[in-house]
């Protein structure tokens, strides 16, 4: 039977070296009428598919800004089928793994016992048995560099989990901005996922200063370049006359494949476990972070057709005006043209200012979310007269600041 590797490798005249690496190369080649097994994704956020198995994901954000309780979820994601807006797909719960680089062992475990187990006996009864067989957790702060990297290296095949959470990759490098050491260690990532079928969620901090949601240095340029999709956490502050809260937003910022245009927000109870919440109605936006950056460059102002001011100088933006002229005079719009619209008559800058608008738009109930028949995402905007939008007056949200300028009054 004729084997074209075999028959290219002959050719190639060298049995030695090159031929190992000509082998390997020809292993990698995609034919046109090549039948590729579809890929498999642990769960769905919003409906969407994500973390996929054989790939890298990251998880980036500020410090305090929330990583670690989603981290927390996903975990619980793998032993339970859903979770605020997370579903797990398929019936048999998943094998995790969470190798922890930064937090105290007295943390880790605690994380476990009073966060993990109590969101799985809050969802499954007070009286449910934690499927400890699940969950295998190596805490390895006191390790050095070379000892986590290779320790990681050598527990993925032996635990043969479906998911791994690396927190953080930053510790199994000893530069994070030596792009030669990114690029192996995301490379051995890559690896590791495609070799053990697994999705491995990997966490790094973003960027300190400026506006920049990307994660940080060389090792983060990597990461950016390789991962199938990057999720972004951030802390917000919401005051009003009677009280501070807090509320905690998780999106989705880079993505290959599926767009997941809602973002997910949620509060931590009294009982320290997190829930679902509504995002905030559109605030003042006070600007404290980058009115106190003098070097950050002026951005254009947001179109005032669309901004609806107030007595006290506060403002909110016309959602059901902006989205409905959106549409113009058609039935559907695509996530990605529907997005383009919007920023295009509103004049912003940002992706973050255009999912808070979105995101408020659902909850007005002013479209309707679908699939064609392609899998692509369309948006019909609803005959149904929407709810008026709560009192903006009501609250004021700080550190959130977005790339838009409050508009002139």
């Amino acid at each position: 039977m004729y084997d074209p590797i075999s028959n290219a490798i002959s050719n190639a005249g060298d049995s030695g070296r090159t031929s190992t690496v000509l082998r390997q190369m020809l292993q990698q080649e995609l034919t046109p009428d090549m039948q590729l097994p579809p890929m498999e994704f642990l769960m769905r956020l919003f409906g969407e598919p994500c973390f996929p198995r054989r790939e890298l994901v990251a998880i980036t954000g500020r410090a305090k800004s929330g990583k670690t309780f989603v981290i927390s979820i996903v975990i619980l994601m793998g032993l339970i089928r859903q979770a605020l807006q997370f579903e797990r797909d398929g019936d048999d719960p998943l094998k995790v793994m969470w190798f922890d680089t930064e937090q105290s062992q007295q943390s880790t475990l605690d994380i476990i016992q009073h966060r993990i187990v109590r969101m799985y006996r809050r969802a499954m009864g007070p009286d449910s048995t934690f499927p400890n067989g699940n969950l295998r957790t190596f805490n390895v702060r006191f390790e050095n560099c070379e000892s986590r990297r290779q320790g990681f290296r050598e527990l993925v095949p032996y635990i043969k989990p479906d998911l791994v959470i690396l927190d953080g990759i930053r510790d199994l490098v000893a530069d994070i901005n030596d792009g030669a050491e990114a690029q192996r260690i995301i490379d051995d990532m890559l690896s590791l996922a495609q070799a053990n079928n697994c999705c491995i969620v990997t966490v790094l901090h973003q960027n300190k200063s400026g506006d920049s949601h990307d994660p940080r240095g060389w090792l983060g340029t990597e990461l950016l370049n390789k991962a199938f999709d990057v999720f972004a956490t951030e802390k917000l502050k919401i005051k009003d006359s009677q009280s501070t809260r807090y509320l905690f937003k998780l999106e989705q910022l880079y993505t290959r494949k599926y767009d997941i245009s809602q973002d997910l927000y949620f509060e931590i109870g009294d009982d320290g476990l997190p829930f679902e919440t509504d995002a905030p109605p559109m605030p003042v936006y006070m600007l404290a972070t980058r009115m106190a950056d003098d070097s950050a460059e002026e951005q254009p102002q947001l179109n005032d057709e669309y901004i609806v001011h107030h007595a006290n100088g506060s403002w909110d933006i016309d959602v059901p005006k902006l989205f409905t002229e959106a549409f113009e005079c058609n039935p559907t719009l695509t996530g990605s043209a529907l997005r383009f619209k919007v920023k295009t008559l509103a004049n912003m800058v940002t992706n973050r200012l255009y999912n808070n608008c979105l995101n408020k738009a659902m909850k007005l109930n002013l479209m309707k979310k679908d699939k064609d028949k392609n899998g692509t995402v369309i948006y019909e905007l609803n005959v149904v007269k929407p709810q008026p939008a709560a009192n903006p007056q009501q609250l004021e949200l700080f550190e959130a600041a977005d790339d838009n300028p409050p508009p002139p009054h």
